[in-house]
């Protein structure tokens, strides 16, 4: 963050370039993956589910084991997966299947999909800390 409080501009421009690449991804997961009308939305689904371990996982190893940058992590976690990954198409899409009277796999749906998301992102940070990075002979990263 710039001392005025904004942004910097290469920040910025990370976060634009991961969330096109995020957003691009996200379309060809869709498109493999089409969701009937009220049948259930797998592309989300996986989505959401890998994108929230891999931000476990991303997060623990650019914060903990890496030097300082100051747009890896936007570039990463806010750009590529926060495009990939989508709480709104989530809400909409359990809201859809509830109207449609699907409300057992709607409720199932929103459920999983939190619970699922949260319990991924945490055994990605645990696998992120017991994976060891490869050391040099003086005991750096390589």
């Amino acid at each position: 963050m710039h001392p005025s409080g904004r942004p910097r501009p290469g920040t910025v421009i990370a976060v634009a370039v991961g969330g096109m690449l995020g957003a691009s991804a996200r379309y060809g997961i869709a498109v493999q993956l089409p969701t009937e009308p009220d049948g259930f939305p797998w592309a989300t689904w996986w989505t959401n589910l890998t994108g929230s371990f891999l931000l476990g996982l991303l997060l623990v190893m650019v914060l903990e084991r890496l030097p300082p940058a100051h747009r890896l992590r936007p570039f990463l976690a806010t750009g590529i997966l926060g495009a990939i990954t989508t709480m709104s198409i989530y809400q909409v899409e359990t809201v859809l299947l509830v109207e449609a009277g699907h409300v057992t796999t709607g409720a199932l749906y929103g459920v999983g999909s939190l619970g699922g998301g949260i319990g991924l992102a945490w055994c990605g940070v645990v696998l992120g800390r017991r994976v060891r990075p490869p050391m040099d002979r003086a005991g750096r990263v390589a």
